[in-house]
């Protein structure tokens, strides 16, 4: 494992079930969940409230947990122009709902905001996107996942299903 980064993230559904997503940047950047990372002494519920706030203008109430998800990569895989490994990254994901009918600030320049149906995302999502909503569609809870994610890395399918424990306990799921 290569350095490790701590992120939140949230699955955020409106009154209609929609899930809001962010595509960052211009041109055809991948859509992902609205989230950030956390800073140095910060719990995963406020990282995520903050975070969400900052980059959607949406103030939101977190339900529940998803689970927990290890981005990786490959090894020999980099980011084009990078010296070293790209870092592993574990990140809380929340399912979550709006508060409040629209946004209580404008989010940031270079977040375009949209509302999907959860079965029907764009066609290019993050890896951690498409699994983690569906694991929250599905009303997983506890989930543990890892989901290998390198350079242009796109899921443009779902992922397996996480399978249910045989004494009814939430799904867990190592596997990608």
């Amino acid at each position: 494992m290569s350095a490790l980064t701590w992120a939140v993230a949230a699955v955020v559904t409106d009154d209609a079930g929609r899930v809001l997503l962010c595509q960052q940047g211009r041109g055809t950047r991948r859509y992902a969940l609205p989230g950030g990372r956390l800073r140095p002494a910060e719990d995963p519920v406020r990282a995520a409230l903050r975070d969400i706030r900052a980059e959607t203008g949406w103030d939101i109430e977190l339900i529940d947990l998803v689970g927990i998800y290890h981005l990786s990569v490959p090894p020999g895989e980099a980011a084009a122009g990078r010296a070293g490994p790209l870092p592993d990254v574990l990140v809380h994901v929340f399912r979550a709902r709006t508060a409040g009918v629209g946004p209580a600030g404008d989010p940031p320049p270079g977040c375009r905001l949209s509302w999907h149906s959860p079965d029907a995302l764009p066609e290019v999502v993050t890896p951690l996107t498409r699994v983690a909503v569906t694991d929250a569609t599905a009303g997983r809870s506890g989930v543990l996942r890892d989901v290998p994610c390198g350079p242009g890395t796109v899921a443009s399918a779902p992922l397996p299903a996480a399978r249910p424990a045989e004494d009814g306990r939430p799904a867990r799921s190592l596997r990608p």
